[in-house]
């Protein structure tokens, strides 16, 4: 029991080792679309590559099939927690962009300044429309028609799922600074249609 734990360990330190080794070589020397499908996609490499190393070697004999499948969709689904909780989210998050000014400015940042921050500074520097455009064009829940950004078939369920979602299944207490609120379960619900943002049907 002893040996097979060990070999486990060694199983997924080997695996991550080789999808770090991967996605090292695909962000440096590869073009990169979406972090997050390429971090993923490095992620099924590593474990193709794994599975042929783990069917050669004898090492790995003493599992059986079922513990091997067992083993395959551990080390599946600790890639994608990989790609995920890394450079997607280091890639993508406020939270980490806030800290990162703070340490910018000496650690320190008046608060009511934040606001100011994130509309000036954050859509700027971290390119954050050109982005997300990308993003939802490689994922085909949008489509560019001239000037106008118009939702796909897969655009429209992906909206009503999270919107579902949201709803249901995400906190009605929810601290928001000193005080709890369900604001986020429906966070468009007193927003208005502002026109402006409509695209121009006159052409």
């Amino acid at each position: 029991m002893k040996s097979k734990l060990k070999t486990f360990f060694l199983a997924i330190s080997l695996y991550l080792f080789t999808y770090a080794l991967i996605y090292l070589v695909h962000i440096n020397f590869f073009r990169v679309n979406v972090i997050f499908y390429s971090a993923l996609l490095d992620s099924f490499i590593a474990l193709i590559i794994f599975v042929v190393c783990f069917v050669s070697t004898r090492v790995f004999k003493k599992f059986s099939n079922s513990e091997s499948c067992m083993l395959f969709l551990i080390l599946l689904l600790v890639g994608y927690s990989f790609s995920i909780s890394l450079p997607t989210v280091i890639d993508r998050s406020l939270s980490f962009y806030f800290l990162e000014k703070i340490k910018q400015h000496d650690g320190a940042i008046n608060r009511n300044a934040m606001s100011e921050i994130f509309i000036n500074d954050y859509m700027i520097e971290y390119k954050l429309v050109e982005m997300r455009l990308t993003e939802q064009l490689r994922s085909g829940t949008i489509e560019m028609l001239d000037d106008c950004i118009v939702l796909t078939k897969r655009g429209y369920l992906v909206t009503k799922f999270s919107s579902f979602f949201r709803r249901n299944f995400l906190a009605n207490k929810r601290l928001i600074l000193d005080e709890y609120s369900d604001q986020l379960t429906d966070p468009l619900q007193n927003s208005l249609v502002n026109t402006q943002y409509l695209c121009d049907t006159d052409e």
